[in-house]
């Protein structure tokens, strides 16, 4: 069965986002070299698994970014991966996936998620989560998440949105590897052992 992994950026003191959804803290971190791990990552999946709101930013972002000249020359590569790879976006109220590639899954989380995780299994490349905090929230609630690749900003905001919310399952985190960046951002990789499903 493939992985399921979630890729998310994070404060030191936990949060995803500001209390209003800001994001602006991770983008002065960007750096060539993130950029470059971040296409990395992407060559080890072929599905990109995203929630509506995720969703729409990106499709209204990265479409065309190739091509255009003021796209910085070490996002092309990754901008084409993007671009590429299959999407999918689980959402009961999206009624059209248009960016290319993309495939709209409804109806019922656990199972959908468990055939998307058993689809594909040939190619041997795993599934992967950008941002989508309510989407994760739910996977992590199904057990349904093998690994996390944490981004962890040197950054501390106060207040926000935090990854992990309220879930039935009490998971363990094994430590599988880090990589420190120029920037001062640590990436935590880790697999998740599942300790107990209520």
């Amino acid at each position: 069965m493939r992985k399921v992994i979630v890729s998310m950026n994070v404060t030191l003191d936990g949060y995803i986002s500001g209390p209003n959804c800001e994001l602006d803290w991770h983008f002065d971190k960007w750096a060539p070299d993130i950029g470059e791990r971040l296409g990395k990552e992407l060559l080890n999946t072929d599905t990109i698994l995203l929630g509506r709101i995720t969703y729409e930013a990106m499709a209204k972002y990265w479409p065309g970014k190739e091509t255009d000249t003021s796209c910085p020359r070490d996002d092309i590569p990754f901008a084409c991966m993007m671009n590429k790879h299959r999407k999918v976006v689980y959402s009961n109220t999206l009624q059209k996936a248009e960016w290319n590639n993309s495939t709209l899954i409804k109806g019922n989380f656990k199972d959908e998620i468990k055939k998307l995780k058993q689809s594909g299994e040939k190619e041997n490349k795993n599934i992967i989560v950008y941002g989508s905090v309510k989407l994760v929230s739910a996977l992590t609630q199904f057990g349904l998440i093998d690994e996390y690749q944490l981004w962890m900003h040197p950054i501390i905001l106060g207040k926000g949105r935090s990854l992990f919310r309220k879930s039935k399952n009490k998971s363990s985190l094994e430590l599988l590897n880090t990589e420190v960046f120029k920037s001062g951002v640590i990436l935590l990789h880790y697999a998740t052992i599942l300790i107990s499903e209520e």
